[in-house]
């Protein structure tokens, strides 16, 4: 079966039974889920879906995070209605749907998402995360775009951006140890070049026995031996936020 062959070991892991605290918005051509703090806030972050997609309640849960956490978050469709990748497809296809769904080809949404933060939201101090095909992203966009003060790559694909390294902004980037897409040795070369041409604060941190997708994809409390490290990752995520928003 073309199954067993899988380019991308994207497992849903442990699906969130998670409706979500926020609510479903259109912004111009781009559906989004939002949600905000009670008491209302100046920073906000983009949260950028890995390849299934902005529906995800595992996405959502996060998102809602970093509002408990005094930030409007706003996970928006990067695919902008194209269908996200479903654990059922045949990774056999999964190249050419990639290739509908380029995470270096966000920049006109991500300028959407920005007027609609500071112009409905009040955000004043704008950051992003992104998960595997969004960590990717978040690379792309600590690259180029000025408007962002802060990023955080969960496994992001690194090969997606290999050879670009002179990061903008504070960027932080999270790996795990048994990540079976992204190799240690990437990581490593990763480190290497981000010394020799990064000129802004940055950290790679490798979270020990870790695979593909943990910090939003696991349940800490039906994977007991995991919960440290996914409850340690989503700790430094907000701590890296809130140092540089």
């Amino acid at each position: 079966m073309a199954n067993e062959s899988r380019p991308c070991p994207c497992d849903i892991g442990d699906r969130f039974d998670y409706g979500g605290r926020g609510q479903e918005v259109q912004v111009e051509h781009i559906k989004a889920y939002v949600c905000k703090p009670p008491a209302g806030a100046d920073r906000a972050v983009i949260v950028i879906h890995d390849i299934f997609g902005w529906q995800l309640p595992n996405t959502r849960y996060i998102a809602d995070m970093l509002t408990t956490n005094g930030y409007t978050a706003i996970c928006p469709d990067f695919f902008v209605g194209q269908e996200a990748w479903q654990p059922s497809n045949d990774w056999a296809s999964f190249d050419d749907w990639l290739k509908t769904r380029d995470a270096g080809k966000i920049d006109k949404e991500v300028d959407v998402v920005l007027k609609y933060l500071k112009d409905q939201c009040g955000a004043k101090k704008i950051g992003v995360i992104g998960f595997c095909w969004g960590g990717a992203a978040v690379q792309h966009l600590m690259l180029k775009n000025p408007h962002l003060k802060t990023g955080v790559s969960l496994y992001g694909v690194i090969r997606r951006f290999a050879d670009k390294h002179s990061l903008l902004h504070p960027t932080f980037f999270i790996f795990g140890e048994k990540d079976d897409i992204i190799p240690l040795e990437q990581v490593t070369l990763l480190e290497q070049k981000l010394k020799q041409n990064c000129k802004v604060d940055y950290e790679v941190k490798i979270y020990p026995g870790q695979t593909h997708g943990f910090v939003h994809r696991k349940r800490e409390d039906i994977n007991p031996q995991d919960k440290p490290y996914i409850e340690e990752g989503r700790k430094d995520m907000i701590n890296w936020l809130n140092k540089y928003l």
